[in-house]
């Protein structure tokens, strides 16, 4: 991969794990480089999928909705934002992508898997280096965080959504359904302790990016 590639990195975790600041962080690492950021988030990142996330975080609906809902913001979000600025040679960071679906749908609400992998197939076949190409990030972020201390992280935050609202025993099942996820695609996962101190998470994320070189 030279500097001019595209790069696409994914962050991961339950609600409360502090992906924010260390996104934020890693954009300005990649910006110190010379290197384009887009910065984007799940469900939204474009005009469309930023609606269809009002709905989903907040209007009650069955796990099959939700994962409609997701799986359209996505298709909109990967064809006006992410596919274009990966052919810029833009480094984009996103704040959750399928995963997300896969642990909160899938684990978390118990949809079937085997639906969410053909919706993933569909929505994600975009062009690439060989026939049948599916979109996945270069490298996925997962923030591990018990489920307890998620909860006191958000406790009295702000308003929660219809997720953040969901018991403890919810995010445990989304926990296993990232755990799930990783198990499936080791190579593409940097697990990070996310309970350790602010900068010792951050040590962590922006060692796993040296790693694959794409900082020094």
């Amino acid at each position: 991969m030279t500097t001019t590639d595209g790069l696409f990195i994914s962050f991961e975790g339950i609600d409360g794990a502090g992906k924010s600041t260390h996104i934020d962080g890693l954009a300005q690492a990649f910006r110190a480089q010379g290197r384009a950021v887009t910065l984007t988030r799940e469900p939204g990142g474009t005009a469309l999928a930023e609606k269809l996330r009002i709905m989903v975080l907040n209007d009650p609906m069955d796990a099959m909705t939700e994962a409609l809902l997701v799986f359209a913001a996505r298709r909109d979000h990967l064809q006006q934002c992410i596919e274009p600025a990966l052919a810029r040679g833009d480094v984009v960071l996103c704040d959750r992508f399928t995963d997300a679906t896969f642990a909160y749908q899938g684990g978390g609400r118990g949809f079937d898997l085997q639906l969410l992998s053909i919706m993933e197939q569909w929505v994600q076949a975009v062009r690439g280096p060989e026939v049948g190409f599916i979109r996945q990030p270069d490298l996925t972020v997962w923030f591990d965080l018990p489920a307890e201390i998620a909860a006191q992280r958000l406790a009295g935050a702000r308003t929660p959504d219809k997720f953040e609202a969901q018991p403890v025993e919810f995010f445990r099942r989304v926990s296993d359904g990232y755990l799930n996820r990783m198990t499936a695609s080791p190579a593409r996962f940097a697990r990070i302790a996310a309970d350790n101190t602010r900068d010792a998470v951050w040590l962590d994320v922006l060692q796993a990016v040296q790693i694959k070189g794409w900082l020094p």
